[in-house]
């Protein structure tokens, strides 16, 4: 059941893929998860006359972020000190790692509780708090079945999509102390989970926290959740860190009514999140006697200068685009190796951690570009175009820029074109009797032509060019 998974893959997502596309449980549980999601998403959606306009204007205030993201910050920054936090700058993970462990030490502590986060996932923070010898405990319900089972999430908002209730008892019986139900019941699985999370909280020093959103203007980060387990989080705990990437920012308050309809729609299919937590720096016997808040770049600036690529840090972690995607529902999280897997992750991973980083060269492929991604994105990324961006401007191979140069070199003098389009002409002659039946495409070639026919079907040249074919047709 372990799935130790590095924050960079190394095994390309065709491999991976091919692998999981073995397990026939994981696709009947990802197909029956996705299906619930999508059906709900479009019955709430359909209730908003103006989701289009909501869309736009969401888009355009993420895209008013990224071209004022110096200013902005600088802005946050001082409201957030003002309201007595302290806010930190993390260049990288490591260096957000660092920060993060040292706030633990400082106040003696010797773990921390978490709420769900993709950007501590995405700086392998509780893989460097356990270095430092620090135990992170998950307080989400999914989150901490994946941490049970000493698993990695396969889903961003659904971490343990990929198991049904059956194996979650299982994982249950094994690794949660006191667990002792012989139910599968999921009412009985939460309950247990309830109880052995509470005295977790009642005991914690110190928190951990993503945030969803912050605010430029007054210096305020907001998370919603469904359970409540974050809000206990933010409240008993007397330290708090927050770990934010740089691009969660708004720039007013009052942009954020937009994103609160989009949100729980776009992800639960719910009209509103459960809980919704909105707070600013520290407030005397109220909350957490110490926020520190990490501003995290870890490659969104870099991204931010792509004029393609950069429309990917408009994400909201919804993974509505996760929940459209056919490759995603037949391979699951764990075939792209990603923290961020999906669409989404096929995008995002290779700009966050480089084109050229293990298997990320291999992303952007993971996609049929049938464009429903694009379509259900409530900040309007046009995925399908920054995929095709991202293939013609990664890494290829050896072979290929090989062909692409004499090809290139063919086509920039015409007789030189020509001669090869007779060439290739007469070679196809012997084929054409053997491919007639099947409209003249070859369905298995020898390599490098294999390269394509393992996938799809090889068209043959035609008998004669267009050229050679009007001046037969049209000689005076």
């Amino acid at each position: 059941m372990s799935r130790h998974l590095p924050i960079v893959a190394v095994t390309p997502f065709p491999a991976a893929a091919a692998h999981e596309l073995k397990d026939a449980q994981l696709r009947a549980n990802l197909g029956r998860a996705t299906r619930t999601i999508r059906d709900k998403r479009a019955r709430v959606v359909a209730e908003v006359p103006d989701w289009e306009e909501l869309r736009e204007r969401a888009a355009r205030t993420k895209d008013e972020v990224l071209d004022r993201l110096p200013e902005l910050l600088a802005r946050f920054e001082r409201a957030a000190a003002a309201a007595g936090a302290s806010v930190h700058h993390a260049a990288d993970a490591a260096a957000a790692n660092a920060i993060v462990a040292e706030l633990v030490r400082a106040q003696g502590a010797d773990r921390v509780v978490k709420i769900k986060s993709m950007a501590t996932q995405e700086i392998g923070l509780n893989e460097a708090l356990a270095e430092a010898g620090i135990t992170a405990i998950e307080t989400d319900l999914a989150e901490l079945i994946v941490q049970l089972a000493d698993d990695t999430p396969s889903h961003i908002l659904v971490p343990a999509i990929h198991y049904n209730r059956s194996q979650i008892r299982e994982i249950f019986a094994a690794r949660m102390p006191g667990f002792s139900a012989e139910s599968d019941e999921p009412a009985v699985l939460a309950g247990a989970a309830r109880e052995y999370l509470r005295r977790t909280f009642l005991s914690a020093e110190v928190a951990v926290c993503g945030a969803n959103f912050a605010v430029a203007e007054t210096g305020s980060l907001v998370i919603v959740e469904s359970e409540g387990n974050g809000r206990m989080c933010l409240t008993l705990p007397g330290t708090l860190i927050a770990v934010v990437g740089v691009e969660k920012l708004l720039p007013r308050m009052a942009d954020l009514g937009d994103f609160l309809r989009l949100l729980p729609r776009s992800s639960t299919g719910e009209r509103m999140n459960p809980y919704t937590s909105v707070f600013t720096g520290v407030t005397p016997d109220d909350g957490p006697r110490r926020l520190h808040i990490v501003l995290l770049d870890n490659g969104r600036t870099k991204t931010a200068q792509d004029p393609v690529g950069r429309a990917a840090l408009r994400c909201i972690r919804c993974s509505a685009c996760l929940n459209v995607c056919p490759v995603y529902e037949r391979t699951g999280g764990h075939a792209y190796g990603s923290v961020y897997p999906g669409p989404i992750g096929a995008i995002l991973s290779p700009q966050l951690t480089g084109q050229d980083a293990g298997a990320n060269s291999s992303l952007p492929f993971a996609s049929t570009l049938c464009g429903a991604c694009y379509d259900v994105c409530p900040v309007k990324i046009d995925i399908p175009e920054i995929l095709v961006h991202l293939r013609q401007t990664g890494p290829k191979p050896a072979a290929e820029r090989a062909a692409m140069a004499t090809l290139s070199w063919v086509m920039r003098d015409r007789r030189r074109w020509r001669g090869a389009l007779r060439a290739a002409r007469t070679g196809a002659v012997p084929l054409r009797a053997l491919t007639r039946r099947r409209g003249g495409t070859l369905r298995r070639a020898p390599w490098p032509v294999s390269a394509w026919t393992a996938h799809r079907d090889a068209p043959l040249p035609p008998p004669e060019s267009f050229r050679d074919w009007w001046r037969r047709t049209h000689a005076e």
